[in-house]
């Protein structure tokens, strides 16, 4: 029988639950977690009923030089994803960094760099790309199913409340996390970025902050963006619905397909239209609608399965490195567009989140 790889986890906070049973349904070995709050790591221990060979500690360092992990997931707040990503991986970690992957371009690079040198395997957790709906949505564009791309548009129309930034001091602030573009928005960023070509030609943007007066960064965000196939997209991005959370939603416009995904992670198709007809839009919609508990969806459990195949075959995750810089890449160059008051080029050479302190 086949050894399970070893498994640790740094951050046991909002969405470390997602990370454990991820671990636990693809039968990872866990053997340690780490948080600098040891009440966080007694809640989990708990809830997960993890037994007495999950060791506890409060210092990431000491956790991966006593334990040497195969895979480690590092999940605390964006801020210190590279520093200790960085950590991880010169130890010989494979990494699951979530996202985003970091909030500085020369962050990201050192960990695309590094994982090179080390040989070990980063993935961005952007697990909404294993969504049902967002995988066929894609092979539907791998197919050339919507011939040539004209536009498409992501929709985050959320709601965060006082309450939820009181709990942790780190949210809404530059230095570790950005505001609603970098946190709630980037996996539908990350999705519209992915199905429209990848590579930017240019970006425009406008943010602000409208009702957060408590945090430092945006809670609205706009932006269009012209990338180089010469097709287009749209991101409108909030934090500021009312009374709750609304929708998160992906459109694709092509001139022989139009489709709308929607749902709470974008995890439900709405609208099915090829020219093609190579399959009945009523029996898709039907099929792929999936109804997640939370906007978390259903993806961390096959994004680790893939990673846990990447280590073994050798190759590179699905949502490597790389791919989770291009969604932090968007969000900086509509942070740096909306700050200067102008178009902003492609590739970025250099920016971070902390650029934009006092922005508000």
């Amino acid at each position: 029988m086949e050894k399970a790889m070893k498994y640790a986890l740094i951050g046991c906070g909002r969405i470390s639950p997602n990370h454990i049973a991820a671990a636990l349904n693809n039968k990872l070995d866990i053997a340690a977690i780490c948080d600098i709050d040891s009440s966080c790591m007694s809640d989990k221990m708990l809830k997960f009923k993890l037994g007495d060979s999950v060791r506890q500690y409060t210092d990431y360092r000491e956790m991966i030089e006593k334990e040497k992990p195969e895979i480690v997931a590092v999940c605390t707040e964006s801020g210190k994803h590279a520093e200790i990503a960085m950590f991880c991986i010169s130890h010989g970690c494979n990494c699951i960094i979530e996202k985003p992957i970091a909030l500085s371009i020369k962050d990201a690079d050192a960990i695309i760099a590094a994982s090179i040198k080390y040989h070990v395997k980063v993935c961005a957790c952007h697990q909404n790309r294993f969504n049902r709906s967002v995988q066929i949505i894609r092979e539907a564009v791998d197919l050339n199913r919507f011939g040539k791309l004209f536009y498409g548009t992501a929709h985050i129309r959320w709601c965060r409340d006082r309450e939820y930034y009181d709990r942790a001091a780190w949210r809404g602030t530059w230095e570790q996390d950005g505001g609603a573009l970098m946190n709630q928005c980037i996996h539908n960023i990350d999705l519209l970025r992915w199905m429209m070509g990848s590579d930017i030609d240019e970006v425009v943007g406008m943010t602000d902050r409208l009702s957060h007066d408590y945090i430092e960064a945006e809670d609205l965000g706009i932006a269009l963006i012209k990338f180089k196939n010469k097709s287009y997209g749209i991101v409108e991005g909030t934090t500021n619905v009312y009374p709750g959370n609304l929708e998160e939603t992906l459109y694709i416009f092509g001139e022989k397909g139009t489709i709308k995904a929607g749902g709470q992670s974008v995890n439900v198709i709405e609208e099915w239209r090829f020219s093609d007809l190579l399959d009945d839009p009523r029996e898709v919609k039907e099929r792929f609608r999936e109804n997640p508990p939370n906007v978390y969806g259903y993806g961390h459990t096959p994004l680790y399965a893939d990673m846990i195949n990447a280590i073994k075959q050798d190759r590179q995750p699905y949502v490597n490195a790389m791919e989770g810089k291009k969604a932090m890449e968007l969000v900086l160059g509509i942070y740096k567009s909306a700050a200067e008051g102008h178009s902003v080029k492609f590739p970025l050479m250099e920016c971070a989140a902390t650029d934009f302190i006092g922005r508000f």
